[in-house]
């Protein structure tokens, strides 16, 4: 009784609700498995949003505003702000929060920061299942800002229905964003601080670099868009691209093949966690750290002593 008056909060859009049932999944509460998975059938109807890129690009001033412009249109907003996770408390820098207070005064608006609990991507697991409390609590709209440190922000592509990296032109030339890894993941560009020096010419360089991007047709075609995210210049434009990509997704049917990718890849990391989980019993931890000193010794290598541990 009590877990159905929790669900029916949830699904109505009860704020505390959602938060407590976002902590609850977070700490991998008793019977947050079972809650994600009575809740899920009402998931799939937001649409989520990735913004990543470069630290100091301007990401949470750029997702603060396009938030805003969501609102005008009358779509409830949910943000959810990746942070890095400290090495030795575990807890996230809580810097986005500071910095969306103009959203966070919007009832419409949902934020919470979570922690990247070391994902190299800088999405966890838990964001996307707090992403599914979300859509099921009745948001519109999803809004992933992520981490960028420079590594591969592949997490990021495997949780969005649209993907933006964010760059200025301090970042570099286009060359050094397609290292960073972002080139491939982004579904288009925005060129933030556009005000400054140097960048028509950085927005030049990347717009020639997609250019050799194997594409028909019949294909999405990435572009780079200007912004100004401070003086709310270009938000109107990011929007209307975003919507541009969403309609051909759903044209194409790659909304459909994107979905179920996603959703492969999410039920294998399920059962890795699960098999993970279940496998480092008392019983073989205690076998490894008895085969270390062996190894140590050279009596053993790891490989022996990992077949070992797979054949009890």
């Amino acid at each position: 009784m009590q877990r159905q008056l929790h669900i029916e909060k949830l699904f109505s859009g009860d704020r505390r609700t959602i938060a407590r049932t976002i902590t609850m999944v977070e700490n991998s509460a008793d019977g947050s498995e079972e809650l994600l998975s009575e809740i899920f059938k009402k998931t799939g109807n937001a649409y989520r949003i990735g913004i990543t890129g470069p630290p100091g690009a301007g990401k949470s001033t750029l997702t603060n505003k396009l938030a805003l412009t969501y609102r005008k249109k009358n779509l409830r907003v949910a943000i959810i702000a990746v942070d890095p996770t400290s090495p030795f408390t575990g807890g996230a820098l809580l810097g986005d929060r500071v910095r969306m207070s103009e959203s966070e005064n919007d009832e419409g608006i949902f934020i919470r920061s979570m922690a990247s609990r070391g994902s190299l991507g800088g999405l966890s697991k838990k964001t996307r299942e707090a992403a599914d409390i979300l859509d099921a609590a009745g948001y519109d709209i999803i809004l992933f800002e992520t981490v960028g440190v420079g590594q591969s922000e592949l997490d990021i592509a495997g949780a969005a229905d649209t993907t933006i990296v964010v760059l200025v032109p301090e970042s570099g030339d286009g060359i050094q964003a397609m290292k960073a890894g972002l080139m491939e993941i982004a579904d288009f560009f925005v060129m933030n601080k556009s005000d400054r020096p140097g960048a028509e010419q950085a927005v030049m360089s990347i717009k020639m670099i997609l250019g050799f991007r194997p594409h028909d047709e019949h294909s999405w075609l990435a572009d780079v868009v200007k912004t100004t995210a401070s003086e709310g210049k270009g938000i109107e434009d990011v929007a209307s691209l975003i919507e541009k990509h969403q309609q051909f997704l759903s044209r194409s049917g790659e909304f459909e093949k994107r979905r179920a990718a996603r959703m492969k890849l999410r039920i294998e990391e399920i059962v890795q966690d699960k098999f993970k989980t279940d496998f480092w019993n008392s019983e073989h931890t205690k076998k490894l750290l008895s085969g270390i000193e062996q190894i140590l010794k050279k009596e053993k290598s790891p490989y022996e002593l990992a077949d070992e541990l797979l054949r009890k």
